[in-house]
């Protein structure tokens, strides 16, 4: 546009201005009928050859504000849908959208399924029971082996898991892979007797 307007300037017409510019640029020329366009704005009286305004929402939507309560909204519920962010802001669905993922570098993920969740004691317990066998077993192999036989038992229920879709959850940039752990029982279980 500013290489028409100094074109334009110098006197030549939109047909010597194209000529001119495929010259230069080759394929990467603006065609005519855009020079013809430019060239009449610019009689018109026209100086700026940026754009102009336009309709429509304003850009001023995407403010620190709004992109800050997004944020909170997600962190108090990270299965929210982008649709019901949207209506809470009272914003379309593409500006959330872009926000969550080119402002807040978020995405939605499935949570990955794990046999279960255990506490810091269960999973201390369960080190130590291991270190103990693992130095028995040191001590004299041959006798651990013969003599090791445990047995347990346990209720094993008849879970309603989640879908992957019903799991997915919002995580920011560096946080891990959300996990969870079969939790819905149902009404009907059986007992498991295990021995090794």
């Amino acid at each position: 546009r500013a290489v028409i307007k100094y074109f334009y300037l110098k006197g030549l017409t939109p047909k010597e201005i194209k000529k001119e510019m495929d010259s230069t640029l080759g394929t990467s020329s603006p065609s005519y009928s855009t020079v013809k366009q430019w060239v009449s704005e610019f009689k018109k009286g026209r100086v700026s050859t940026s754009d102009g305004p336009r309709s429509g929402r304003p850009v001023e939507v995407t403010t620190p504000d709004m992109i800050e309560k997004i944020h909170q909204i997600v962190l108090g519920d990270r299965r929210l849908k982008v649709r019901e962010i949207a209506e809470t802001c009272k914003m379309s669905y593409e500006r959330v959208q872009h926000i969550l993922h080119q402002h807040l570098h978020m995405e939605k993920l499935c949570a990955r399924w794990v046999p279960r969740l255990l506490t810091v004691d269960q999973k201390l317990i369960r080190k130590n029971i291991s270190t103990a066998n693992l130095s028995l077993y040191k001590r004299n192999p041959s006798e651990f082996l013969r003599r090791f036989v445990t047995v347990d038992e346990t209720w094993v229920h008849h879970y309603t898991p989640e879908t992957k879709e019903q799991s997915k959850q919002w995580i920011g940039p560096g946080e891990p892979t959300p996990k969870k752990a079969k939790t819905i029982f149902s009404a009907n279980k059986v007992m498991a007797t295990v021995f090794w």
